[in-house]
């Protein structure tokens, strides 16, 4: 059986590959090896309903409680697992991708995603069919508790965490259809904001349609249109941030990293006097934070993998360019509302605009393009492949770098180049992608 588990759980288009009967086994799985009190919650996906009473199912099949969230950002449930003492979380969604697609992530009981070998030991009970498993009959089946109640704790949690004062603030959100559409709509509000929220009628269907973090010129055009502070974009379960600064500058989570880490650096909060990074971020972020004397670690792409780097050297914050910033102090994970306040604690507190608290950082040109294909371990082991791929970093030299992936969640090679230039970003992508095509590799 090929690996359920990708770099953000469980993947796939919902009712073909992500199937009811996947989710009632994840789910039996998750009470087995987790615990017996799970709380679980979702994005706004219709798929969402179907997977959940599935996933919930297994749960209480295998003796667990399920705590009900409803509709609530992922970072949500990472927190309420911590704050129930429950056994552990599980959130059904697939992020930023669009309505078709749907996934299942756990948390354990500290509210960290599973590492590899947890999600491992998980797919091996799925495999085995439960076997030497006795499910319990009776008064031992578990049973569900609805608590619609645990969002209002998310929100006062985010509150008290960074109190800061945002009257004033000219701020537009982009909830993107997801299922922050009310949680960040609150909080924001209730610290002062002047506030104006976008796309925040989900219908199960719009999820992420032209909106979100994946479509940030529609953000930054009402920004500069309306002539706010600061704009603010989600994902569908809002656990990316992606800000845009007054002049409708583009602020992505390698800018983030640089804002935040310098501001944390100046507040004596930078453990370690290091930022956590992925194999992803610019390099401009390396060289701003070399001119900073602030040092940085790389992981593999997942936040995840971010947060188990955090963990084990005690790091404050790290994160991802795609807008997963975590800081250890508060999360266990990537929080879009989390990330926007602490962007605004760093303006209030330097009297300063995003955009001048982020010119310092220049990035680098960048090229990314995503190759579908049949097999992506294949494709990336191609011996054609590797070797243009060698050729291109040769040519690059300390001027810029390629990084040809398997992307954790798609069926897609992702072939990003950094260098001097656009044109010699694009001259080498082109490269490798027609050498992929000549291989017969591409699915059109």
């Amino acid at each position: 059986m090929a690996r359920l588990f990708g770099t953000d759980g469980v993947r796939g288009i919902a009712n073909v590959k992500l199937t009811c009967e996947m989710a009632y086994r994840l789910g039996q799985a998750a009470a087995i090896y987790l615990g017996k009190t799970i709380v679980v919650g979702r994005d706004t996906r219709r798929s969402g309903d179907m997977l959940g009473a599935a996933l919930s199912a297994g749960i209480m099949s295998a003796g667990g409680t399920v705590l009900e969230a409803g509709i609530i950002p992922t970072p949500g449930v990472a927190l309420l697992v911590r704050e129930m003492r429950a056994a552990g979380g599980a959130v059904i969604s697939a992020s930023h991708n669009p309505v078709e697609f749907n996934g299942i992530k756990f948390f354990d009981g500290n509210g960290y995603k599973l590492p590899d070998a947890m999600e491992d030991e998980i797919e091996a009970l799925i495999a085995n069919d439960m076997k030497d498993i006795n499910l319990p009959t009776g008064s031992g089946i578990g049973k569900i508790e609805y608590r619609f109640d645990m969002i209002r704790e998310y929100v006062d949690f985010m509150k008290k965490t960074v109190p800061v004062d945002l009257s004033g603030m000219k701020i537009v959100i982009d909830c993107a259809e997801g299922a922050s559409y009310k949680t960040s709509v609150e909080t924001l509000r209730e610290l002062g904001a002047n506030l104006v929220a976008i796309h925040t009628n989900p219908d199960g269907t719009n999820i992420n349609t032209n909106c979100g973090s994946t479509h940030i010129e529609v953000l930054q055009k009402y920004v500069v249109d309306n002539g706010l502070d600061i704009g603010f974009a989600y994902d569908g379960d809002a656990d990316r941030c992606i800000a845009v600064d007054h002049k409708g500058n583009i602020i992505d989570g390698d800018k983030i990293l640089y804002v935040c880490g310098k501001f944390l650096k100046s507040q004596g909060k930078l453990n370690g006097n290091t930022v956590v990074t992925t194999v992803m971020s610019n390099m401009g972020l390396y060289k701003a934070f070399e001119a900073e004397g602030i040092n940085y670690e790389q992981t593999a792409v997942g936040d995840k993998y971010v947060a188990e780097n955090m963990l084990e050297n005690n790091y404050s914050i790290g994160g991802e360019q795609s807008g997963h910033v975590i800081f250890s102090r508060y999360a266990a994970t990537g929080d879009g509302i989390l990330t926007s306040l602490m962007i605004m604690e760093a303006c209030v507190e330097k009297k300063s605009t995003l955009c001048d608290l982020a010119k310092e950082m220049k990035v680098y040109p960048q090229l990314l393009r995503n190759v579908r294909v049949a097999d992506k371990k294949t494709a990336r082991e191609n011996p054609e492949v590797v070797k243009a791929v060698e050729a291109a970093a040769k040519e690059l030299g300390e001027d810029g770098r390629i990084l040809v992936r398997e992307s954790g969640t798609e069926p897609l090679i992702r072939v990003m180049v950094e260098a001097k230039t656009d044109e010699i970003c694009r001259e080498h992508v082109e490269n490798v992608i027609k050498v992929m095509e000549a291989q017969g590799l591409v699915v059109e």
